[in-house]
């Protein structure tokens, strides 16, 4: 006897489901007992506060006690955690369920609450596990973003409040590669970068940020006899507009900037709908000159970018320099124009 496939279909969504209800809740489970652990550290450190060497020890002298009994889940690091981790989300109440530890773990290592707020609707809004919050941390997102879009846009945009209006708002300059594993210094053409891309494309869509749906890939745009190839093309929902991507390893010339004004322009009269937007074009390069690119696009252009990538993750303090460095010049730049 052949069983209906609908049914069978329906059978197995139910036991998947099922399981992963059961795996959500044991690790809410888990950030509830790592929650009830830190309030209770607090009360005793708070009742023994006029006890200096008592509070002083007793994280050292309860992870000796616990951790030989339930394990490294225990240890002194991890009751610092749990402290940590009451402190800051002091209401049981406002704890996530979609939230596992790991995730926690990365968000109360956070001091800016503003910050903190941020990753945590862009994990709620993007689906991002323990690992790929962790990179987009590590990378500097939420300060990549804040590089060319004020704090009150960039959390409005987190908590769905408006929707971006303009590339800036999404598109990220520099853009972190450091998934390829392609080392820095090797030498490499476009079209070894661009395979690298496509081969790890789930992380580059994460890189890209909000919105983006892959179309093409060397999409062929013919005119009269000639032939061009654009390198990427992607389609981004929240700005409701086509985004090309050409890939150079190189620092970018004025002749790439219009090569990719052409494959705008093509897109913009060819294949965008009346009710879709502008057409986006995004140089991605080794390295740019921002007053070139200033200068041979007009004053009011809103669709041609140029982000440098880069091939590995800076340290912490390599990315505050770099982001520093970067503030100050829009701060020049935004004199000068006054």
């Amino acid at each position: 006897m052949r069983l209906n496939s609908n049914f069978v279909a329906d059978v197995r969504q139910i036991i998947v489901s099922a399981k992963e209800t059961a795996i959500r809740s044991v690790d809410f489970s888990r950030v509830l007992m790592y929650w009830n652990l830190g309030e209770r550290i607090m009360v005793e450190e708070q009742n023994g506060k006029e006890r200096a060497e008592y509070g002083s020890f007793l994280l050292q002298n309860l992870a000796k006690q616990i951790e030989p009994e339930f394990g490294s889940g225990f240890s002194i690091r991890q009751l610092e955690r749990a402290r940590q981790f009451y402190k800051t989300y002091q209401i049981v109440s406002a704890l996530r369920t979609e939230f596992n530890w790991f995730q926690y773990k990365q968000l109360i290592h956070i001091s800016d609450p503003d910050k903190r707020e941020y990753y945590e609707f862009e994990t709620l809004n993007n689906c991002w596990n323990g690992r790929e919050l962790e990179r987009q941390i590590n990378s500097g997102l939420y300060e990549r973003l804040l590089m060319s879009n004020d704090k009150k846009s960039v959390l409005e945009v987190a908590r769905k409040q408006r929707i971006p209006q303009s590339p800036q708002e999404i598109i990220k300059d520099p853009m972190f590669l450091e998934f390829l594993d392609l080392k820095p210094d090797a030498s490499y053409y476009e079209k070894d970068l661009e395979n690298a891309l496509i081969s790890n494309l789930q992380a580059f869509l994460l890189e890209l940020g909000n919105g983006f749906s892959f179309v093409a890939r060397q999409k062929r745009l013919l005119l009269e006899d000639d032939e061009f190839f654009a390198d990427l093309v992607f389609y981004n929902r929240l700005l409701r507009c086509f985004v090309v991507i050409e890939i150079k390893t190189h620092k970018i010339t004025h002749e790439d900037i219009g090569q990719l004004q052409m494959y705008v322009n093509y897109y913009d009269r060819k294949e965008k709908l009346p009710d879709e937007n502008p057409t986006i074009g995004i140089l991605l390069c080794a390295n740019k000159n921002d007053a070139m690119v200033k200068y041979s696009l007009p004053e009011e252009n809103k669709t041609i970018l140029a982000s440098q990538y880069q091939l590995y993750l800076p340290s912490e303090k390599q990315l505050l320099t770099e982001l520093k460095k970067e503030l100050e010049n829009i701060e020049k730049k935004n004199i000068m124009d006054f």
